[in-house]
C-alpha cells in the first residue's frame, strides 16, 4: 500500500485539526489517499469567454469578463437583503445578484475594476442575470477601445457588438481549462470550506506526491491499454483535454470493477475446492409421484430448462449456488418445490426461507396444495409459531419426520437443528443480510445445495457483481393463457372516469386493489392519506364492500382483512405496499396506484404483478398529479411501453444507480465504488471480469508469483475501504 496515502489528512498545509474534523465527518476523508479518491463530480471549461450580449437563460455554466458598473441593495425583510451589482464588457449589461453574502461583495469587488465572471446564466426582468457568482480579478495588458464609450453605447442599447470584448487581452490569474467541480456540504460551505476550496487542497496534494506505484500488471494495462495509476490520479482532477479525462476515468473505473470482480471470483473458486456438494444421483419415488399425479399444468420450456440445470449441478458433487430469476407469476415456487422433492428423493431435508410472515404462509399454503395426497409432511416456522406447535416442529426436524421446512429468519436461530439438510431455498435473496445466510450453511455438515429466487429481475451487470459467484437461471416466460397486464398513465383529475371504469369491472365480477403510497419519511401523513382515501372511496363506491390493510396493523388483523378479499366477500383492497409480495388473487384484475411518482419503477413492477394471474384482461392504473419531473416522466413511459421486468431494471438502474435499487442497499450490498458506475458501465465490467477469470483460471489457489502483487493489492483493499459485504 502506498504509504504517503495513508497519512493523515491533518497535515496536508491548509487542513489542521478543525478543518481534518469536518471533511471526516463530513465526507469521510481522513487521510492523504481519501482526499485523492474524492473525484470531482463535474470539469467545466474554462477555456471560452463568452460576451454577455451572446448569453441565453438556457445556458450551462459560463465566463465572462467586464467590470461592475454599480451597486443596488434591496430589503427582503428583517435583516435580509439582496445586493445586485451591474456588470458590463462592452457589448451589453447583466446583473450579478447575492441573496446572501452581499456586503462581503461589496466591500470586496470594486467598481471599474475588472473581474472574471464565472456561473450559470439565467434571465430575470428580461435582463442576463447571475446568482452568487464565482468572481476572480483579470489584469487587462491592452485596451484597444475605450470602456466609457462602451458602456455608453450599451446603455442606450446600441452596443457595439463581440470586437470590443475581444480587443482586449487578458492575463487571468487563474490558469483557463477543466475545471474541477466537488460536492460539499451546507455545512462545509459556512465553515468556508468550498468546491473551490477543496480544489485547492487536491492541488497541494498532488504536487508534493511522489510518483505513485503501479497496481495493475504490465500485461493488462498494454493489452487493455489503460493510463499509469499515477498519471489517472493527477488527471482525473486537473485533465488538460476531455479525451484525458476520459482516459483517467476509465483507468480509474477498470481497477475498481477488476479488483471487486477478482475477489467474487477468487471467493467462488475457493468455495468450490473447499466445499464439496452433496450429490443427489437420484430421481425418484417422491419426484415421479408428483410429476405424474399432482402437477397441475404443463410445465413452460424455460421451466423445464432450469430443473435440467439444476439437475445437473445436484448431481455434480459440488455445492450448487444458483440463481433463479423469473417476474412475478412465472412459476419459480413450482420449480423450487420439485427440486426439493429430488433432495427428499435422496433422503435428505429441504427448507424455504421468505422474508416476511406472509410470504412464508403464501408459500406453505401453495406447497401443501400441490403436494395435495402425497405423504410429505411440510412445516411453518415462523416467529408466530410458539409454544408446543413450535416444539413439535423442531423435533420433527431433528428426527428427520419434517421433510420440508418454510420459514422466515426464524429458521436460522440456533435451536433449530435439521437431521439432513440438503437443499435450500431462499426467496427475495435481497432482503437476507450475508451473515444470516452463512448461518442456514452452518446447520448441516456439508453446506447445503442453495436455490436463491428473485422476482426482482436484476440486470446482468449487476447480477455479475451483486451475485457473481452465483450460476444464474432465467424463467423468462410466463404459463400459457396469461395476457399481460395493459398499462396506463391517468392524471388525477380524472378520477371520476377512473371509478366509473372501476364499477364496471366489479360488476363483470373481478375486485381491484387500490394502492396508496407510505414512505418511511412521511409514514404519519401518508397513513392519514390512507384513512382519509379510505373514507373517500367508501362514499365514491357505496354499492361495493372495502378491506383495508397496512403495515401497521397487527398480523391478525391483517391476515383477516386478506382472507376477506382472497375469498371475494370484499370487491377492493385498500393498501399500501405490504401487498407486493406474496398476495395471490387469480380474480382481481384491476391495480390502482395511487401517487404513482412517488414509488420506484421495481416497486411499480412488483405492484402491478399482483394482478394479471388469472385468464382476463387485467389494468394497471398509474395515477399522478400533471406536474411532473423529467425523470417520473420516463419512469411512467417505461411501465406503460413494457411488461419485460429485465428491460424495467435495467432502466431503474440507470435512472436511480446500484444503490438504490430495491433492497441493494438495506442489506450491506450496496457497492463501495468510488468512481465506477455498474448501470452505465457495463462494458467495463465486462472487462474486467474476463481479465479476473483469466487469472483465477490459471492460479486457482492464488500463490504464484506472477500474480503477487496482486493478491497482495486484494489483502490491502480488503483490510481498509471496500465494502466486501456485496459478496454473496
Amino acid at each position: 500500500m502506498d504509504s504517503i496515502l495513508l497519512q493523515d489528512i491533518m497535515y496536508l498545509p491548509g487542513v489542521g485539526p478543525n478543518r481534518k474534523k469536518l471533511l471526516s465527518n463530513e465526507l469521510g476523508i481522513n487521510t492523504y489517499g481519501d482526499l485523492l479518491e474524492y473525484y470531482p463530480y463535474k470539469h467545466i471549461d474554462r477555456s471560452k469567454v463568452y460576451t454577455i450580449r451572446e448569453l441565453t437563460g438556457d445556458m450551462p455554466y459560463v465566463q465572462v469578463i467586464g467590470h461592475i458598473l454599480s451597486y443596488e441593495t434591496f430589503q427582503m425583510g428583517p435583516r435580509k437583503e439582496r445586493v445586485v451589482a451591474h456588470f458590463t464588457d462592452g457589448t451589453a449589461i447583466c446583473d450579478l445578484t447575492w441573496f446572501n453574502g452581499g456586503k462581503y461583495a461589496k466591500q470586496n469587488y470594486k467598481i471599474g475594476q475588472e473581474y472574471l465572471v464565472f456561473g450559470k446564466p439565467t434571465v430575470f426582468n428580461s435582463r442576463i442575470n447571475f446568482t452568487h457568482p464565482e468572481l476572480e480579478s483579470v489584469e487587462v495588458r491592452t485596451e484597444s477601445v475605450e470602456f466609457a464609450t462602451a458602456h455608453e453605447q450599451a446603455l442606450d442599447g446600441n452596443a457595439p457588438g463581440t470586437a470590443v470584448a475581444n480587443s482586449k487581452l487578458y492575463t487571468l490569474n487563474s490558469k483557463l481549462s477543466l475545471r474541477p467541480y466537488y460536492n460539499t456540504t451546507e455545512k462545509m460551505k459556512k465553515s468556508g470550506l468550498t468546491s473551490h476550496t477543496l480544489e485547492r487542497l487536491v492541488k497541494t496534494l498532488i504536487d508534493r506526491l511522489p510518483t505513485l506505484p503501479e497496481t495493475l500488471p504490465a500485461f493488462i494495462t498494454e493489452s487493455r491499454h489503460l493510463m499509469s495509476r499515477d498519471e489517472a490520479f493527477r488527471t482525473i482532477h486537473f485533465p488538460p483535454n476531455t479525451k484525458e479525462l476520459e482516459r483517467a476515468r476509465v483507468r480509474l473505473k477498470f481497477e475498481e470493477l477488476f479488483y471487486v470482480q477478482l475477489n467474487i471470483l477468487r471467493y467462488a473458486s475457493d468455495q468450490r475446492r473447499k466445499y464439496r456438494g452433496y450429490v443427489f444421483s437420484t430421481v425418484g419415488n417422491v419426484f415421479n409421484t408428483f410429476y405424474h399425479n399432482n402437477l397441475p399444468f404443463p410445465l413452460t420450456e424455460a421451466q423445464k430448462r432450469v430443473i435440467r440445470e439444476i439437475r445437473k449441478d445436484m448431481g455434480s458433487g459440488r455445492q450448487m449456488n444458483r440463481l433463479l430469476q423469473g417476474d412475478v407469476g412465472s412459476g419459480k415456487t413450482l420449480v423450487a418445490l420439485m427440486s426439493m422433492l429430488i433432495a427428499i428423493d435422496n433422503g435428505y431435508q429441504a427448507c424455504i426461507m421468505a422474508p416476511t410472515e406472509i410470504l412464508a404462509e403464501q408459500h406453505l399454503q401453495t406447497i401443501m396444495q400441490f403436494l395435495k395426497g402425497m405423504d410429505i409432511r411440510v412445516a411453518l416456522l415462523t416467529g408466530i409459531v410458539k409454544g408446543k406447535t413450535r416444539q413439535e416442529v423442531l423435533d420433527g426436524l431433528l428426527d428427520g419426520t419434517v421433510h420440508i421446512l418454510v420459514g422466515t429468519h426464524a429458521v436460522i436461530e440456533d435451536t433449530v437443528q435439521f437431521a439432513r439438510l440438503g437443499f435450500v431455498v431462499v426467496d427475495e435473496q435481497h432482503r437476507f443480510g450475508v451473515a444470516q445466510r452463512a448461518k442456514l450453511w452452518a446447520k448441516s455438515l456439508n453446506p447445503p445445495h442453495v436455490l436463491v429466487m428473485t422476482a426482482t429481475p436484476i440486470p446482468r451487470t449487476l447480477a455479475m457483481t451483486l451475485y457473481g459467484d452465483l450460476d444464474v437461471s432465467v424463467i423468462d416466460e410466463l404459463p400459457p393463457g396469461r395476457k399481460p397486464v395493459r398499462t396506463t398513465h391517468v392524471f388525477d383529475s380524472r378520477m371520476t372516469s377512473l371509478y366509473d371504469g372501476i364499477r364496471q369491472q366489479i360488476r363483470e365480477g373481478r375486485q381491484v386493489y387500490i394502492v396508496f403510497p407510505l414512505i418511511e419519511e412521511s409514514e404519519k401523513s401518508d397513513l392519514k392519506n390512507l384513512e382519509d382515501g379510505f373514507e373517500v372511496l367508501k362514499q365514491a363506491f357505496p354499492e361495493f364492500r372495502l378491506s383495508k390493510v397496512h403495515g401497521r396493523m397487527k398480523p391478525k388483523e391483517k391476515e383477516e382483512e386478506m382472507q376477506r378479499f382472497v375469498s371475494g366477500e370484499t370487491q377492493i383492497l385498500v393498501a399500501t405496499t405490504v401487498i407486493e409480495v406474496g398476495v395471490n388473487v387469480p380474480n382481481a384484475s384491476v391495480m390502482v396506484i395511487l401517487d404513482a411518482q412517488r414509488f420506484g419503477l421495481s416497486q411499480l413492477h412488483q405492484l402491478r404483478g399482483r394482478v394479471g394471474r388469472g385468464a382476463d384482461q387485467s389494468f394497471c392504473i398509474l395515477v399522478t398529479p400533471y406536474k411532473l419531473s423529467e425523470d417520473t416522466r420516463k419512469r411512467i413511459d417505461i411501465m406503460c411501453d413494457t411488461n419485460d421486468g429485465f428491460r424495467i431494471a435495467e432502466a431503474d438502474l440507470k435512472l436511480r444507480g446500484p444503490g438504490d435499487l430495491e433492497g441493494t442497499q438495506q442489506s450491506g450490498m450496496a457497492f463501495d465504488l468510488k468512481i465506477a458506475d455498474i448501470a452505465r458501465d457495463g462494458q467495463l465490467v465486462q472487462m474486467a471480469r474476463e481479465e479476473a477469470q483469466k487469472i483465477i483460471e490459471d492460479d486457482p489457489e492464488c500463490q504464484s508469483a506472477r500474480y503477487a502483487m496482486l493478491w497482495q493489492r486484494l489483502r490491502d483493499l480488503r483490510k481498509t475501504n471496500i465494502n466486501w459485504a456485496a459478496i454473496s
